[in-house]
């Protein structure tokens, strides 16, 4: 009998603490791994008029917009599709920040980094426009801490320190000096399996952000970059490899489709080392689902329209993704605002995240009395549909509203580069536009400066659009400027002789022109290096202020008309 117990005591102890001779459990030969991505977010966090085109249920070639988007919806679509698998990531592929809306821009885009810890974003690769501000705001962003206020701007409203963003902010190839800017890559372990995940931004990045900002930096090549890190990863014991690139690229087909790519993220990914798994990427604001060589290159379009799930399969004894069972697919975030039933059904709406949606509408309220000021009233929508020779109508519009604000200071023409103009001006039924209708539509706070040209620099600057023969950046100019391009002349010599004009009479070379531009083009940027020359510079107002100023003035009588004449031609 007492054996008999101590037999069993034995078992009961060896059940409870474990018996060292048992045999464990065997693990799984492979490991799920799933990849939640998104890209250039730009502080969407409210849904707006966004929309992704989808197709339409039973009509072949037939697609609708799906209105898509929010920061609540998209955070309820990430915890839905985390909760489907064991293991999973959630990526940005860089502009989660920056030409933000005022909701998060009038913040220093603080909410956005509030919305994400909540969200629990894993990892950001860094954009270009994380740049908008400087190397200094971004080193802020990430680490925390409150700073000035700013043209406006505040930063931690509600009175509480800002703590900064709880998930790194990746860059292989951004340095100082010898010194990389941010981390190159995070490393996590998943189920006893080491995943490198390596970020790089596009190399283009000094030219398309404020060049003092990004002074003393240096944006190497990206497929280099992260070819160098992917073999330090190896060297780790690192076999699975993520590289998140904020390059982007163009495809046909719907937003989970993949017909003839092309662009720059397509180049990289032929450069880029067989270890690399995946390859998610951003920038272009386009939709693609691409399978290039068994490797999957995805984007999921912007402003948090739509998210890639990637589901890898990992190998455990080789810690290596097996290629051809990965899966991919892009997935919009309806928000229910679609009216059509049909589309309804066939893309269920979110319910909005609860805790996001109340960080979402704490920072709302705070920027409501500045957002629902009126702004002016339009007799239609002044749209960035350009014409033949490159300028349109809400680029003519700000132009005209630079020249009014600076007329003062002796200036007689504005130009303003496209890139800084981010949505439409859209009227609603009433006819009224608000602040916070302007703020998205000029969205970078830049400053306006008057300088001095002469007509040959003038002529110089506007050879420079056209410096990349396949992609002109045209200027919108202010009313009174006018002059004709021929693509068929060579590149530094397209503005056709005799053409260019300030109110009819033709720019003389030597003499001096007051011309004003915002504080983006003043240093530099878009590469308008002739701006750099300009003389006698004087600073000011912000280019948003101006614009709100002239449509208040113009409109205060009877709508304003959008101009439909183009003051650029294009000829051949």
């Amino acid at each position: 009998m007492l054996a008999a117990l101590a037999t069993l005591g034995a078992i009961a102890t060896a059940m409870l603490l474990g018996n060292p001779h048992a045999a464990a459990p065997a693990l799984a030969p492979t490991i799920a791994l799933r990849i939640i991505a998104f890209n250039d977010f730009h502080g969407h966090l409210e849904p707006g008029e966004n929309s992704l085109p989808v197709p339409y249920p039973g009509d072949v070639g037939r697609s609708s917009p799906l209105r898509s988007g929010g920061a609540a919806y998209l955070a309820t679509l990430i915890r839905e599709l985390r909760a489907e698998a064991p293991n999973s990531l959630t990526i940005s592929a860089g502009d989660l920040i920056g030409a933000s809306p005022l909701i998060s821009g009038l913040f220093f885009d603080e909410p956005t980094i509030a919305v994400m810890n909540a969200i629990g974003l894993d990892i950001n690769a860094v954009g270009n426009h994380e740049f908008d501000r400087g190397a200094t705001e971004l080193q802020r962003v990430a680490r925390g801490g409150c700073r000035a206020p700013m043209g406006g701007r505040i930063s931690c409203p509600n009175g509480r320190a800002y703590p900064g963003a709880q998930f790194p902010i990746l860059a292989a190839n951004v340095t100082r000096g010898a010194q990389l800017l941010l981390p190159p890559a995070d490393v996590r372990e998943i189920d006893g399996v080491k995943v490198g995940i390596i970020g790089a931004v596009t190399r283009s990045t000094p030219a398309i952000v404020k060049p003092d900002g990004v002074a003393g930096l240096r944006f190497a090549a990206e497929a280099a970059s992260i070819n160098r890190v992917a073999a330090e990863l190896r060297q780790q014991g690192v076999r699975t490899i993520i590289a998140v690139v904020h390059e982007g690229g163009e495809t046909d087909g719907g937003f989970d489709a993949c017909d003839n790519p092309r662009g720059a993220i397509f180049e990289i990914e032929r450069e880029l080392d067989r270890s690399i798994a995946v390859v998610l990427s951003g920038h272009t604001h386009r939709a693609y689902n691409c399978r290039i060589a068994g490797r999957p290159v995805t984007q999921a379009a912007s402003f948090g329209r739509l998210v890639t799930v990637i589901d890898l399969v990992i190998d455990r004894a080789s810690g290596m993704v097996v290629a051809q069972q990965t899966q991919a697919k892009n997935i919009p975030v309806p928000n229910g605002l679609t009216t059509d039933p049909s589309l309804n059904r066939m893309y269920p709406p979110l319910a909005p995240d609860p805790q996001v949606a109340a960080i979402v509408e704490d920072y709302r309220a705070r920027a409501a009395p500045l957002a629902s000021q009126p702004a002016g009233r339009l007799a239609s929508e002044f749209d960035r549909i350009p014409s033949p020779g490159g300028d349109h109508a809400l680029g003519r519009l700000i132009a005209d509203a630079q020249l009014a604000a600076t007329r003062s200071q002796g200036a007689v023409i504005a130009l303003t580069n496209p890139s800084g103009i981010r949505t439409d001006l859209i009227p609603r039924t009433d006819q009224s536009v608000t602040y916070a209708d302007v703020y998205a539509a000029q969205p970078f706070g830049n400053a306006l400066i008057t300088l001095t040209l002469t007509g040959a620099q003038l002529r110089s600057l506007l050879e420079q659009q056209f410096r990349a023969p396949e992609r002109a950046r045209i200027l919108q100019p202010s009313h009174g400027l006018s002059y004709v391009w021929d693509p068929k002349r060579p590149v530094g010599a397209r503005i056709v002789p005799d053409s260019l004009r300030l109110a009819g009479a033709r720019i003389e070379a030597e003499h001096n022109y007051r011309v004003t531009v915002n504080d983006f083009l003043a240093t530099g940027g878009d590469r308008f290096t002739i701006l750099r020359d300009g003389t006698e510079r004087s600073g000011g107002e912000l280019d948003v202020d101006a614009l709100t100023d002239y449509l208040r003035a113009e409109s205060a009588i009877r709508p304003l008309v959008p101009d439909r004449q183009p003051r650029i031609r294009r000829v051949n």
